[in-house]
């Protein structure tokens, strides 16, 4: 029996003279700009369900954290909202942090380790590598152990986790789904942007978000579905927890150039203290991370400098948007913030590196607003609540490095128009300045820290714009197939004899007929297999008279076309563990090229060093044009 054809000992994948691996169609008639088919349309309406799911999972975690405050404060169950400060506990009010810590530690132990932190990083890391999976008992621990400590005193928002239930039901959705991984990724992101939608009122920024942190793609299968829950679960707010801006402003006058200036300093400055927040955090982790006790322990320790701050200053305890609501309408004076942003952030530092669960962004919008208003006491321009709306979005976009959340955040809260243009100056800033000095985010530093690499860059792959006619080798050394398999023995294995072709120079030929078409690919790892089993020729035997073009007619040849991306080829090559695939020209059908794995990997080159090569283009008169 003839053996099929092999490719560096693998058997390819479509009959000779019916190529299935490359389409003759045109490949400038089925490409596109994006990738998109009608399961878009699927998504769209299953993400529609998980908006509504996840507003209604937003509005029973709110309650949770009432009921909780409520309970630790004050001994009564009741969902409606409390201020902490008026707790009936009077000196025993410090210890309340230590309970509720004690019994995140406990849960986190006994239940389910993925309820540490402030869910973002966990939302990440299920995407990357957990296959968009989230188990059930996370869905149903993350808010319960958020609620207790956020309504034990923890300083913390309520957003991250409210962007991890969500994305947990929109997971949970998928999962009684058949569904790709990239399809389970679009709901839990769905998921995840229909919390943040329905908490704040801001449609626009939980898509930006999901952009920025949690979908890794810039692509219309993802984009869409995730804005159609952004703005069902926003439809959805009035009815849950009421219509309008969370902290309305009127529209903030104009600045002159002299203001913008100052927001591009409060940018930076912005950008220093978000740097400064994410070392702390991760310098008390570490910290942690020495004590010779269980982690279960950490968050009490943490809950006791919670209380200590409380001693302090009360108005640092709990999710805290009155807080930001004063320092956005001038109603805290400068030494109050002062003393506001300092405890907040030692306590927030402090209770986070100790896995206690709670959110990171409304903290920020605190400290941020804070450090805005002490800047605008001092500033010479503009009114104290527009510095205090720059500095929460700059200190927002720095330590999360999402910008444009940040700024629609930001704009979408206070319905502030014309803050638009400063917020746009403060957070490309307090961004550059948190790109320069640190290499990870505090949302991808926990990550990081857990073994995984993320890339926050989005670029064109230059596998999908460049040609294989680009990147082949020719013109291409054939074999013929009137070649006896004799020959072929001796001509890859070299063992030459009078009259007989040259030794082999590559690892693998096409072998084409008398019409120069393609039937087959023959490699050294053919030649040597037949050497060492001795079965070619007809019933296994040596004929005299058996040909490479015999021993093709019975294999399979898997080829490519020189109009086609280099991205499909690369995938074609992996999926079939071919190094080498014959370049066929789509109007012939004739060979016209080999193309190879390193020529893939020469695009990769090219492409990286087209992004460093230093070149002036124009120069003066008298200058020279140099290259670096």
């Amino acid at each position: 029996m003839a053996n099929d054809l092999l490719m560096d000992g693998q058997p390819t994948q479509a009959p000779r003279g019916k190529p299935q691996e490359a389409s003759r169609i045109p490949q400038d008639h089925i490409l596109g700009d994006f990738s998109a088919d009608r399961r878009l349309l699927m998504l769209m309406a299953m993400a529609g369900v998980v908006g509504a799911a996840g507003a209604g999972a937003a509005w029973v975690l709110l309650r949770l954290i009432d009921l909780a405050t409520n309970l630790f404060y004050f001994g009564r169950l009741s969902t409606a909202p409390a201020v902490i400060a008026q707790s009936v506990w009077g000196p025993f009010m410090p210890l309340v942090p230590v309970v509720g810590c004690l019994i995140i530690g406990l849960m986190a132990r006994y239940g389910s380790e993925k309820i540490r932190g402030h869910g973002i990083p966990e939302a990440m890391e299920a995407i990357l590598v957990g296959r968009s999976r989230i188990q059930p008992k996370v869905a149903l621990l993350k808010p319960l152990s958020s609620a207790i400590s956020i309504g034990s005193g923890g300083p913390f928002g309520a957003e991250g986790p409210i962007i991890m239930t969500g994305g947990a039901i929109g997971s949970l959705f998928a999962q009684f789904f058949h569904l790709t991984d990239a399809e389970r990724k679009t709901l839990l992101v769905a998921g995840a942007a229909a919390g943040m939608s329905a908490t704040f009122g801001t449609p626009v920024a939980a898509m930006l978000l999901a952009v920025e942190l949690l979908l890794f793609e810039w692509k219309p299968r993802s984009f869409i579905p995730v804005a159609i829950a952004a703005a069902v679960a926003a439809a959805c707010r009035p009815a849950l927890l009421g219509a309008g801006p969370l902290f309305p402003l009127a529209d903030s006058a104009a600045l002159p150039a002299t203001g913008l200036a100052l927001c591009a300093l409060l940018g930076v400055l912005a950008g220093l203290g978000s740097g400064l927040l994410t070392s702390l955090v991760y310098g008390f982790e570490d910290l942690f991370g020495r004590l010779p006790l269980h982690w279960m322990w950490w968050p009490m320790i943490g809950g006791v400098f919670i209380g200590l701050g409380g001693l302090i200053d009360p108005r640092a305890l709990g999710v805290g948007y009155d807080n930001i609501a004063g320092l956005l309408h001038g109603q805290i004076p400068p030494a109050s913030a002062l003393t506001l942003v300092a405890v907040k952030a030692v306590i927030w530092s402090v209770a986070l590196g100790s896995g206690t669960s709670g959110g990171v962004l409304a903290p920020l919008l605190m400290m941020g607003g804070a450090l805005g208003a002490l800047f605008g006491a001092v500033a010479p321009v503009g009114e104290a609540g527009e510095w205090a709306l720059a500095g929460m979005a700059a200190m927002m976009g720095g330590t999360m490095r999402a910008p444009l959340t940040a700024m629609i955040f930001a704009l979408e809260l206070s319905h502030d128009v014309g803050a638009l243009l400063p917020l746009a100056i403060a957070c490309a800033l307090s961004h550059g300045t948190t790109v320069l000095l640190l290499k990870r985010s505090i949302l991808t530093e926990k990550v990081a820290r857990r073994g995984h690499h993320i890339v926050r860059e989005y670029a064109v792959d230059p596998f999908e714009t460049m040609r294989v006619a680009q990147v082949m080798a020719q013109p291409v050394d054939t074999l013929p197939a009137t070649m006896p398999l004799t020959d072929a023995l001796a001509f890859f294995t070299g063992a030459e004899e009078a009259g007989q072709a040259p030794k082999a120079r590559h690892r693998s030929y096409p072998v084409v007929d008398a019409d120069g078409q393609v039937v087959g690919m023959a490699s050294r790892t053919d030649a040597l297999r037949w050497a060492r089993d001795g079965q070619w020729g007809k019933d296994g035997g040596r004929g005299e008279g058996w040909t490479l073009g015999d021993q093709c007619a019975h294999g399979s040849v898997a080829v490519a076309y020189d109009d086609e991306l280099v991205g499909r080829v690369a995938d074609r090559m992996g999926a079939t563990d071919h190094s080498r695939l014959p370049v066929l020209s789509r109007e012939s059908g004739r060979l016209v090229g080999l193309v190879a794995q390193r020529d893939l990997l020469a695009v990769r080159h090219l492409s990286l060093r087209q992004e460093q090569r230093r070149e002036a283009l124009l120069s003066l008169p008298l200058g020279a044009r140099r290259t670096s």
